[in-house]
C-alpha cells in the first residue's frame, strides 16, 4: 500500500528515519525497571529462548485490562434470595439505629404490623465444584428459604451446611456438580496496595465488578458482635447486596469474602472490609466436616500497650498485651497468669495486638498446649497453658 502526503514525498531518508524514531520509541517502553512495563507473560528474556520467568510477579504489573480475570472468576460468584423469618438477624443487634441501618438495607427493619416474610439479597462465591458456597452468615441467618442464581441462568434450592456468627461465614449447598470454582489464596500474602476485584450483585442490579486496592489489613469495625474480625479493608466500592460476593486478586484467587462498609449515607465511600480467605478456609472446612466451628479459648481479656487501662497497670511500653483480667477456672488461671502480666510472644511468634493474639489462640483447636512468653515484675518466664474451648453467645429467641 503507497501512502502520500502533500508537499512530502518518502524517500529512503525518510524511511530510515521513520524506522528509527520507531525503534526508540519501542524501546522507551521496555526500559527494565525504570522504565514503563505492560502486563506480559514474557520479558526481554523471552527473545533469547530463555523460560526465566519474570522478575515482578503478574500481580505487580500494571494491565491495560482485567477481563480475563473477570472471564475465570465471575461465573464462580453467585446471587443469594433469601426468605427470611419475622426478626433481626442475630449477626446484627444494632438495627433499630437508623446509623446501622444503612449498611445493611431494610432487612430486619419492622414498619408497620410484622409481615410473615421478608426477602434478603446477597452474594456468594462457589468454592467446590460438587455444590458447595460460601457465604456471609447474616445474608442467610433467620432464611427458612434460600435460593441460588448461578450465572447459566439456573435457580437452583440452597440447604444451609453450617453457620458461624462469630466470624459472620455460612456454607451452603446446591444440587448441582461440575460447577465452576474459585480457588482460595493465601490472603496472608496480600499487601497494602496490591490491586483486587469485587464481585457480588449490589443493590440487585445484576452482577457487578469493581476495582481497588488493599487499603490495609488486620482491620475490626465493630458493628458485628465482634467476637473474631481481621479484616480486609479495600476502596474497591461494595454496596447492599455484595455482602459474601469474593475479593478477588489478579492472580485470579479469592482472598476476601465482601462483609461490611462503612458509611454515612449507606453507600460506598471506599470503606469496604472482607473477612480474609484464611480464615474463611479454616472456618469453612470445620463446617463442611463437621457442621459447627471449634476455637481455643485461653482465658483472659488483653490490653493495647500504650493505653490508658494498661498505664493504670502500671504498664506503659511494650511489645505485648497486657493480661487485664483472667477468667476463674479457664486455662490461664490454672497456668498462673495474673493481672498485669505482659505477653510478649504465643508459641515463639512476637505479639503486639489484642485482636491478632485472640484470633491465634481461636484458630487453635480445644485442648491444645500453648507456650506463653511471660513478663512480670521485670523478669521474663515461659508459662504453658492448655485452651479451654470458646462458647459463642447463645442466639436471641425469635421474635
Amino acid at each position: 500500500m503507497r501512502i502520500s502526503k502533500r508537499g512530502w514525498r518518502p524517500g529512503s531518508f525518510g524511511l530510515t528515519v521513520g524506522l528509527a524514531i520507531f525503534v526508540c520509541l519501542f524501546g522507551g517502553c521496555n526500559r527494565g525497571e525504570r522504565g514503563l512495563r505492560f502486563a506480559s507473560t514474557t520479558d526481554a528474556n523471552a527473545s533469547s529462548g530463555s523460560s526465566t520467568a519474570p522478575t515482578n510477579p503478574p500481580s505487580l504489573m500494571p494491565v491495560a485490562s482485567y477481563a480475563d480475570i473477570v472471564a475465570k472468576a465471575a461465573p464462580a460468584v453467585v446471587t443469594i434470595h433469601s426468605q427470611l423469618r419475622v426478626r433481626q438477624p442475630q449477626q446484627y443487634p444494632f438495627m433499630d439505629d437508623p446509623f446501622f441501618r444503612q449498611f445493611f438495607g431494610e432487612r430486619g427493619l419492622q414498619q408497620g404490623p410484622p409481615q410473615p416474610r421478608r426477602e434478603a439479597l446477597g452474594s456468594g462465591v462457589i468454592v467446590r465444584e460438587d455444590g458447595y458456597i460460601l457465604t456471609n452468615h447474616h445474608v442467610i441467618d433467620g432464611a427458612d428459604k434460600i435460593q441460588i442464581d448461578l450465572n447459566d441462568k439456573r435457580t437452583l434450592e440452597a440447604q444451609v451446611v453450617g453457620s458461624d456468627p462469630p466470624s459472620d461465614l455460612a456454607v451452603l449447598r446446591v444440587n448441582a456438580s461440575g460447577l465452576p470454582v474459585l480457588p482460595m489464596g493465601d490472603s496472608d500474602r496480600t499487601r497494602v496496595g496490591d490491586v483486587v476485584l469485587a464481585i457480588g450483585n449490589p443493590l440487585g442490579v445484576g452482577q457487578t465488578v469493581t476495582m481497588g486496592i488493599i487499603s490495609a489489613k488486620g482491620r475490626q469495625t465493630g458493628l458485628s458482635n465482634g467476637s473474631f474480625e481481621d479484616f480486609l479493608q479495600t476502596d474497591a466500592p461494595i454496596n447492599q447486596g455484595n455482602s459474601g460476593g469474593a475479593l478477588v486478586s489478579t492472580n485470579n484467587e479469592l482472598i476476601g469474602i465482601n462483609s461490611q462498609i462503612l458509611s454515612p449515607s449507606g453507600g460506598s465511600i471506599g470503606l469496604g472490609f472482607a473477612i480474609p480467605s484464611n480464615m474463611a478456609r479454616t472456618v469453612m472446612d470445620q463446617l463442611i466436616n463437621n457442621g459447627r466451628v471449634r476455637r481455643g479459648q485461653l482465658g483472659v481479656t488483653v490490653l493495647k500497650i500504650p493505653s490508658e487501662q494498661a498505664s493504670q497497670l502500671g504498664v506503659t511500653q511494650g511489645p505485648g498485651v497486657v493480661v487485664y483480667q483472667v477468667q476463674p477456672g479457664s486455662g490461664a488461671d490454672r497456668a498462673g497468669l495474673r493481672q498485669g502480666d505482659v505477653i510478649t510472644a504465643l508459641n515463639g511468634t512476637t505479639i503486639d495486638d489484642p485482636n491478632t493474639f485472640r484470633n491465634a489462640i481461636a484458630s487453635s483447636p480445644p485442648g491444645t498446649e500453648v507456650t506463653l512468653t511471660v513478663k512480670r515484675g521485670g523478669s521474663e518466664r515461659q508459662v504453658r497453658a492448655t485452651l479451654g474451648e470458646f462458647t459463642p453467645p447463645a442466639e436471641r429467641p425469635q421474635e
